[in-house]
């Protein structure tokens, strides 16, 4: 993987990376959406659905690699420009249809100089990838190592969501830096723990990078409990900035009961807390989270709407720079940290009130019994409804009429969901993030006993409010 995408890279192309995981539809609309001209693959059957156009090569037959020393290139004298396109990354699309990012050379080199200067690792260290080469979270570890001198290990997919093989394997290879999803890496540590494996092997020697997720204050506890000596650092950003440019360098210090903030801009890297009108806020203020500078992605590949839409003129700039909308709901501190709130666009209206589910999720995986949570909205013939979704601490499940009476003495009643449901774990995408399409269908949720209506105009008015609510 490591040779073809340098091979691409310096021979003057760019890449685009199918994650022979995903499903057949899937990936036969990405190889025709991205209008690719040749496939290399070592699995040709998962894409079998490319175009008889497209040709392709199959990276596991030796006659690839002999060729003809007369018409070969060894090291071809093309230096891509700055501006060149360098990969194009698909993300999930609020159509159904996933969309392709275009980053370029320049975009990658301005992350790539800044996270190291702000990272400043020692040289010799041994770095480690555990995400899909079809998302960018892991570029920060793949071109981090290349670029930098550090050994680059690629376990393989089985080894990485394994607790006890990845714990072996951390050990047996002394993995000095680590970058994973936090819920990728809690489920680790819950499997170490369910292995009997301590939690501490399941971490880098030296710094651990989280990213893709806000870390919450109980994950940051376990990591500084089971490994106290490793560096903690937060990484933030969209795809459309190339892979992150906030970082916040926590340390090895404890700071019990708080969260990882999203962190300060890598240099060069604009950011700023924005109203519906394009207006600055001031620092303690929420609002949402643009960003600026040479990292910003091209656009969206053919889709010049959305590019536009996404991707506006930067307000401040007498230049013609650009702002990406990040969609993320955000507050500067007054030392210049951006803390995450929340996503503006999960924001739903339920009887009339605005609710966030990611405050709700809080405030469920705060209960005695519950390890972790996870909220949705779920539209209804009566209208949007939560549901939430929890796992156990130690296996014990209480009565998810209990967990819906807790959550309704700290939050107003338009805010508890309709229904919980139990789960043995959280659903996870490939690159260990919350797979929301996999979360199970929750059920219509349970009359409650209570006095029955009396007289003629309390059931007429109990009549219409069972309608407007859709419950019993």
């Amino acid at each position: 993987m490591v040779v073809a995408l340098l091979a691409i890279l310096k021979a003057g192309g760019a890449y685009v990376p199918f994650d022979p995981e995903y499903p057949t539809d899937r990936l036969a609309y990405m190889v025709e959406d991205s209008r690719v001209a040749l496939l290399l693959t070592q699995r040709p059957e998962a894409l079998l659905a490319a175009p008889a156009s497209v040709s392709m090569l199959d990276l596991t037959q030796p006659a690839l690699y002999i060729g003809d020393a007369a018409g070969t290139t060894p090291n071809p004298e093309r230096t891509p420009h700055p501006a060149h396109l360098a990969y194009v990354i698909y993300t999930s699309g609020s159509t159904g249809r996933p969309k392709g990012v275009g980053i370029s050379h320049g975009a990658l080199a301005h992350y790539l100089d800044g996270v190291l200067a702000q990272l400043a690792l020692p040289r010799g260290l041994r770095m480690a990838m555990v995400s899909t080469p079809a998302a960018d979270l892991g570029h920060t570890v793949l071109f981090g190592a290349l670029a930098s001198g550090a050994a680059l290990h690629l376990p393989e997919r089985r080894c990485v969501f394994d607790a006890a093989a990845f714990a072996r394997y951390m050990a047996e290879h002394r993995i000095d830096v680590l970058k994973i999803v936090p819920s990728h890496l809690r489920a680790l540590l819950d499997g170490a723990a369910a292995a009997g494996t301590a939690p501490a092997d399941v971490l880098p020697a030296h710094t651990l990078v989280l990213g893709g997720e806000a870390t919450d204050s109980a994950l940051r506890a376990r990591i500084h409990e089971a490994r106290p000596a490793c560096r903690l650092v937060n990484h933030y950003g969209p795809t459309e900035t190339t892979v992150g440019v906030l970082v916040h360098v926590a340390g090895t210090a404890p700071q019990p009961g708080t969260g990882l903030p999203l962190g300060q801009p890598l240099a060069g890297t604009v950011a700023h807390v924005l109203d519906g009108a394009l207006a600055p806020l001031p620092d303690g203020v929420a609002g949402e989270l643009y960003l600026g500078g040479p990292a910003l992605a091209r656009g969206y590949l053919g889709r010049a709407a959305l590019t536009a839409d996404r991707f506006v003129p930067d307000p401040f700039s007498a230049h013609g720079g650009r702002f990406y909308r990040t969609g993320d709901r955000v507050r500067r501190q007054a030392d210049g940290v951006f803390e995450y709130l929340g996503r503006i666009d999960d924001q739903v209206k339920i009887r009339g009130f605005r609710v966030e589910p990611g405050e709700v999720a809080a405030q469920l995986a705060a209960l005695p019994g519950v390890r972790q949570a996870a909220v949705v909205a779920d539209a209804t013939p009566t209208g949007m409804q939560l549901a939430g979704y929890a796992v156990p601490e130690d296996g014990r499940r209480t009565d998810p009429a209990e967990l819906r009476r807790a959550l309704a003495a700290v939050l107003p009643g338009n805010m508890v969901p309709a229904t919980i449901v139990w789960l043995d774990a959280l659903p996870l995408t490939a690159n260990g993030k919350l797979d929301r399409r996999a979360l199970p269908k929750a059920d219509a949720p349970v009359a409650v006993a209570a006095e029955p209506p009396q007289g003629d105009l309390e059931t007429r008015l109990a009549a219409i409010w069972q309608d407007l609510l859709g419950v019993p």
